[in-house]
């Protein structure tokens, strides 16, 4: 457990295994330990490097907005702080966002980048479902409540619903507090990236839920295109939680590309 302070707040990491770093970013409003499924499976080969997010998990909640240009600076002190220099970036929903913000603001420090369930932002982002996007912006729900309606959304028709407890019992430990999920809300509805994704240079790797109704797959093709030489992996029966609807798939995607990138032959393993 260690902490960083950056601009106002302190950021909360840690880091498991080891080997070539990759940089863990979450979504909106979820902890660094949602990453249970993926983390274990990645650490037998990398050194796993993940944060919370400023205003949720352990990390401080200050003043909003959050900007998603802040939050990469948050995700750049947390690279600082452990010692990298450079490392595969990768990041779900939002975290796909700061990835990408990341990627252009820091180039030097991305050795490629993995962006899962995301966005380009901007008037050039498909846009969920209406009632999915009522739902980020309702207030007053419980962390049941709000879990009931936003799970047909997030997770697969086929998924057990064993899977989506076991996510829901660590996001309830660590559920985050109103001012710091919409400080990070509307750090998203302000930030775009589509403009300016044809400056990534590094590897990418875009992967996306076939059925994901909260981030349409549409976002994961803009994106795919807009970045040069991108790789796009549509996951078939998964919505936008990816590691809990299709872990298997996900986990192939991603080792065997990141074995492409460090040139070792693809770790085959599953949880």
């Amino acid at each position: 457990m260690a902490f960083v302070e950056n601009q106002g707040a302190n950021i909360y990491w840690d880091d498991q295994g080891k080997g070539p770093p990759i940089l863990l970013i979450m979504g909106l409003g979820w902890p660094s330990y949602l990453w249970h499924r993926t983390r274990p499976v990645l650490s037998a080969r990398h050194r796993t490097i993940a944060l919370d997010n400023r205003g949720v998990g352990q990390s401080d909640v200050p003043p909003g907005p959050y900007s998603v240009a802040l939050m990469a600076a948050d995700a750049a002190a947390v690279l600082d702080a452990s010692g990298v220099e450079r490392a595969h970036i990768f990041g779900l929903s939002m975290g796909g966002m700061i990835a990408q913000e990341f990627a252009l603001q820091y180039p030097n420090r991305v050795q490629s980048l993995i962006l899962g369930c995301t966005s380009p932002g901007g008037i050039h982002a498909v846009l969920a479902e209406s009632a999915a996007t009522q739902l980020l912006f309702s207030r007053g729900l419980s962390p049941e409540e709000f879990s009931r309606a936003i799970n047909p959304f997030i997770y697969g028709s086929g998924t057990p619903q064993e899977g989506i407890e076991q996510d829901f019992v660590l996001r309830k430990r660590w559920y985050p507090r109103p001012e710091g999920y919409f400080a990070q809300l509307q750090g998203i509805l302000a930030w775009e990236a589509y403009s300016r994704l044809p400056q990534i240079s590094a590897p990418a790797l875009v992967i996306h839920g076939e059925s994901d109704r909260l981030v349409p797959p549409a976002n994961g093709r803009i994106i795919a295109e807009r970045i040069p030489g991108a790789k796009l992996v549509i996951i078939p029966h998964a919505s936008h939680i990816l590691g809990t609807d299709q872990p298997e798939a996900v986990h192939h995607a991603v080792l065997e590309f990141l074995a492409a990138q460090s040139n070792y032959p693809p770790l085959h393993m599953q949880i």
